[in-house]
């Protein structure tokens, strides 16, 4: 599949993007050549190969799921306006 320059200024004009005759005739020969990379991609065989996460076999290196910070809830809770059971206490605001 190829753009013509028309299909280039009808995707402009849908983009809301002002391209004058120049940039078009530009702008057709990069769409094409990435509809014609897209083109080769979707012949190539991909009959039993299974689909991946990602293009390299990355694992996420997790640190270790450990209490850094001291419990401050207390003290938080002393400054609070209104506190029941270790709960903050709110005004109602909808009825």
């Amino acid at each position: 599949m190829s753009l013509s320059i028309d299909d280039v200024a009808r995707i402009a004009k849908l983009a809301r993007i002002r391209v004058d005759a120049d940039e078009a005739s530009a702008y057709q020969a990069q769409l094409n050549g990435i509809l014609g990379l897209i083109e080769q991609m979707q012949a190539v065989d991909t009959a039993g190969i299974e689909p991946m996460s990602h293009a390299r076999d990355v694992h996420q290196r997790l640190r270790a799921d450990e209490v850094s910070e001291p419990d401050r809830r207390a003290a938080f809770q002393a400054v609070a306006p209104m506190v029941e059971d270790g709960l903050y206490l709110v005004p109602k605001v909808i009825e």
